[in-house]
């Protein structure tokens, strides 16, 4: 299975798309003069998404001053374009609609219903709820389109509300969820279960390319159907799935340089979001870590001296049965002459209570990712 895997031709049913490099949070702030602290108080905890207990869906967005990457689709007949973000890290898609009247949707494209001869209207609203506030929707059947793929009655969230921060300053307008369908709304196919129910794809997988060095017209890519194997090197590591809810699976240890740390002895959990930007880490471990880095707390993140990066300690993650390099020009960010270690952290633990990672897209730009859809595993190969 690895060999086709590697020798599929990006034919007929793989279809790949271009993801843009969205300007953060921080570099809109900066454009329209607002000051540094303006959103501080919308900081969260990035795992909280993760906790199915008490709201209808989880969604990303909790790096609210960092980095997102998107893509184009389009909904309806004649289509209407949307940017999405392309999110292992949830499982609906939903987009601004001309229901929403607040800042966030009218400074975005915004799905009008009444001009799509396809649409059909469902009966039920629901709420998508962020660490920063809450998000309404009502449900919708359309066409959807993604280049050359066609989805016939495709159910999505049109959306009632929207907070303005920080939806007001992101580029992107909606989000396409990829996880698996227990963390959608119930009794509604996901995007990717139709794309498999009506034979959309020549595998049942999906991968993705993250850019080192992205812009805007060019921050990665999304291949559905496929894997293009210019885009890595080496074999393919591949780990079982532990959870069909997320896109979540086992860390056997952590090691900084060569010293392993014991954090995860007894085993750690690590999901692969593309939906989150920074490497995130068990809170109990952030103080060790950044003592180990030489970083310190700023309103600018962990700083760390930028001449002291290519000494830096490569940090190393244990996963099936193999240690996977994240090196310092990795995971140290340099933006304007300031250097910071792209970590953050949190307190929730995975449901079994091992400690909880979210590989996000810092740590897939090291490496090429493939969502097996079929055999319930992640493969990792050097991007």
């Amino acid at each position: 299975l690895a060999l086709a895997l590697l020798c599929l031709p990006l034919g007929e049913g793989v279809l790949r798309i271009p993801l843009r490099r969205g300007r953060s949070v921080r570099e809109v702030m900066r454009e329209k003069g607002l000051p540094e602290g303006f959103l501080s108080n919308l900081r969260g905890d990035p795992g909280r998404k993760y906790q199915l207990g008490g709201a209808v869906a989880y969604e990303p967005l909790l790096n609210h001053l960092d980095t997102f990457y998107f893509g184009e689709i389009s909904i309806g007949t004649p289509p209407q374009n949307f940017l999405v973000i392309f999110d292992t890290g949830s499982a609906n898609l939903w987009v601004p609609s001309s229901y929403c009247q607040s800042p966030a949707c009218g400074d975005h494209a915004r799905f009008n219903h009444s001009l799509s001869s396809t649409f059909l209207g469902i009966d039920a609203s629901y709420t998508l709820s962020y660490g920063f506030g809450d998000l309404s929707v009502v449900l919708g059947c359309d066409t959807v389109a993604i280049q050359n793929i066609i989805l016939r009655n495709q159910e999505f969230g049109l959306s009632l509300d929207e907070p303005s921060r920080p939806f007001y300053y992101l580029d992107f307008d909606g989000i396409l969820g990829m996880a698996y369908p227990g963390v959608a709304i119930s009794g509604f196919p996901t995007l990717l279960q139709n794309l498999l129910q009506q034979d959309q794809l020549s595998k049942p997988l999906f991968s993705f390319y993250f850019s080192r060095n992205p812009t805007y017209n060019y921050g990665g890519e999304v291949i559905l159907g496929g894997v293009d194997p210019q885009l890595f090197s080496g074999e393919v590591l591949w780990a079982p799935v532990v959870q069909e809810l997320y896109w979540k699976i086992g860390i056997e240890g952590f090691s900084i340089g060569l010293s392993v740390t014991g954090w995860c002895s007894r085993g750690c959990h690590g999901i692969v979001d593309t939906g989150t930007f920074l490497l995130t880490i068990p809170g109990q471990f952030l103080p060790a870590l950044l003592q180990a880095l030489g970083a310190e707390q700023s309103d600018y993140g962990f700083l760390v001296d930028c001449s002291s990066v290519p000494k830096m300690p490569t940090l190393y993650f244990a996963v099936g049965g193999a240690w996977l390099p994240l090196p310092p020009s990795v995971y140290v960010l340099q933006n304007d002459g300031i250097c910071t270690v792209g970590v953050e952290s949190t307190y929730v633990s995975s449901a079994s209570g091992r400690p909880l990672w979210i590989l996000g897209n810092l740590f897939l730009r090291q490496y090429y990712s493939i969502f097996d859809m079929a055999n319930n595993r992640v493969g990792f190969a050097t991007a």
